[in-house]
C-alpha cells in the first residue's frame, strides 16, 4: 500500500478525531477558560520548542537593544498569545459578540458601501481572526487566503471556526490567485495577511532589514484601484479585544508616481511601515515564530 494511501485511509482520519475531539472539549468550556489553558500550555511548552529559537533571532534583527529579561518576557507573553489565539477558534461567535471593541467602525462601513470591490489587510497581530469576523458581522464578507492543512478533514474545522467571516476561503498559490482575480472583478472584498515571508516576493526593507515580501497586495489593489483597508487588532486583557479600523487608503498614494517593480517596493514599504508600527505599540502580540528574514 502507497505511503499516501496509508495517509488517507488512517493518518488522516484519527488526526481528524483528535483534532474534532479537541475542538469539542475546548467548545464546551468557557470562553475564559479556554483561552487560559491554551496560553498557560504555550507558555510551558513553547520554549523548549525549536522554533522558539527562530523568535529569538527574529528579536534579535527588530529589537537589537532589547535588554535579555525583556526579551525573555516578550517571548514568553508572545507564546501566551498564540495559545490563547488557537485555543479561541471554537469561541470566534462569543468573542465577536461580547469582547470586541471597534474603532473607527465607519471606515469599515465606508468600505462596504463604496460600490467597490476593495482589500482589507492586517497581519499576525493578536487574535488575527477578528478583522474577517468582524467584517462579515458588518455585511462585508471577505474573500481570505489561508494555509489549508494537507489533512481535508482538519480543513473542515478551520471553516466552521471561520464561518463569521464568510464562506471564501481561498488557499494560497497559483489556483487561489486565479480565484482573487475573479472576486475582485466580481467586485467582492477581500481579506490578506500581509506580514509573512514570500521566497518568491520582493526585496522590502522590514525593521531595517531586507525582507522577501509578497507582493500581491500591491499588484491587486493596483491593478483594480481598490481601496484598502487597514485593520490593528489589539488584545486587551485576556480574550478582550480593541479592533482599530485607519480610514480607507486609495492604492495610488503608496506607489509614490513610481511603476513596475519600484512601484511595488514603494508600496510594500509603507505596508510594511505600517506594520513595524502596529508590532512595535504591541510586540508581545505578533507572531515571532516564522522565519520573517534570511538571518532568521
Amino acid at each position: 500500500m502507497s505511503r499516501s494511501r496509508l495517509r488517507h485511509l488512517l493518518q488522516d482520519p484519527l488526526e481528524a478525531g483528535l483534532a474534532w475531539g479537541l475542538y469539542g472539549l475546548l467548545r464546551a468550556l468557557p470562553l475564559d477558560m479556554a483561552s487560559g489553558l491554551g496560553g498557560g500550555l504555550a507558555r510551558a511548552v513553547g520554549p523548549w520548542l525549536p522554533v522558539h529559537r527562530v523568535a529569538e533571532r527574529n528579536l534579535d534583527i527588530a529589537f537589537p537593544n532589547l535588554p535579555a529579561p525583556e526579551r525573555r518576557r516578550l517571548l514568553r507573553d508572545a507564546w501566551d498569545n498564540l495559545g490563547r489565539t488557537l485555543f479561541e477558534y471554537p469561541h470566534l461567535t462569543q468573542i465577536m459578540a461580547e469582547r470586541v471593541e471597534i474603532i473607527g467602525g465607519e471606515h469599515l462601513a465606508a468600505f462596504r458601501d463604496d460600490g467597490r470591490p476593495g482589500i482589507a489587510f492586517s497581519g499576525h497581530l493578536a487574535n488575527w481572526e477578528i478583522l474577517p469576523a468582524a467584517a462579515g458581522v458588518a455585511g462585508v464578507p471577505l474573500t481570505n487566503v489561508y494555509r489549508a492543512p494537507n489533512n481535508p478533514k482538519i480543513d473542515a474545522i478551520i471553516r466552521h471556526a471561520r464561518r463569521l467571516s464568510g464562506p471564501h476561503l481561498v488557499p494560497k498559490g497559483a489556483p487561489g490567485a486565479r480565484i482573487l482575480l475573479k472576486a475582485l472583478k466580481s467586485g467582492a472584498h477581500l481579506g490578506l495577511l500581509v506580514d509573512q515571508k514570500m521566497n518568491d516576493g520582493i526585496s522590502v526593507p522590514f525593521f531595517g532589514e531586507a525582507a522577501m515580501t509578497a507582493s500581491a497586495l500591491a499588484d491587486l489593489a493596483l491593478r483594480f484601484k481598490t481601496p484598502l483597508l487597514a485593520a490593528q487588532p489589539i488584545r486587551l486583557t485576556g480574550a478582550r479585544f480593541r479592533l482599530i479600523i485607519s480610514p480607507l487608503i486609495e492604492p495610488e498614494t503608496l506607489a509614490d508616481g513610481q511603476t513596475g517593480l519600484l512601484a511595488q517596493q514603494a508600496f510594500m514599504g509603507a505596508i510594511n511601515r505600517q506594520l513595524e508600527a502596529w508590532i512595535r505599540a504591541n510586540p508581545a502580540q505578533w507572531l515571532w515564530f516564522h522565519r520573517r528574514w534570511p538571518k532568521s
